[in-house]
């Protein structure tokens, strides 16, 4: 290939990779980004979690959820301006529920080793949760909510370590 083609199809390449640079700039696109707009939704709003009772991790007495992961959804909560609504439910429940969209996140005694993991996103492990005996507890989401996982990792990274 002559010499002046390679500097013409570089050229070209630069040039293809700087119009779709500025196209994409300007079209509000975020990354990572929510297809269902999760985290700005509960901006400010209501951040839709449901509880699985877990022995010391996750406590449930009627209606009252609380416990070291609860304290931590509701720290995350509270680092969005956001009021947590409980949902009270068994495993599969609760992945049904996030799988339909009624709930944005889900606790309990999930770990890595979660059976969900094709139905919906899974956070990733934290084994320094004060409750989980070193167990690599998780977090279940909707599928494809990247902003909403990337936000809540920083804030678990943060308050436990990955």
């Amino acid at each position: 290939m002559a010499r002046g083609s390679r500097t013409r199809i570089r050229f070209a390449v630069a040039a293809v990779a700087a119009v779709a640079a500025l196209a994409l700039s300007g079209c509000g696109l975020q990354i990572p980004a929510d297809p269902d707009g999760t985290l700005d939704r509960i901006t400010g709003g209501v951040l839709r979690v449901g509880a699985s009772p877990a022995d010391e991790l996750v406590r449930v007495s009627e209606r009252d959820v609380s416990g070291p992961l609860p304290d931590l959804i509701e720290g995350f909560a509270d680092e969005r301006d956001a009021r947590v609504e409980w949902t009270v439910g068994s495993e599969e429940d609760l992945v049904d529920d996030l799988v339909a969209g009624a709930l944005d996140l889900a606790i309990g005694g999930m770990t890595d080793a979660t059976p969900w993991v094709d139905a919906v996103s899974v956070s990733r492990g934290y084994s320094g949760v004060e409750g989980s005996g070193g167990a690599s507890v998780v977090v279940l989401m909707p599928m494809g909510e990247n902003a909403l996982q990337a936000a809540l990792e920083r804030y678990l990274d943060a308050e436990v370590g990955g």
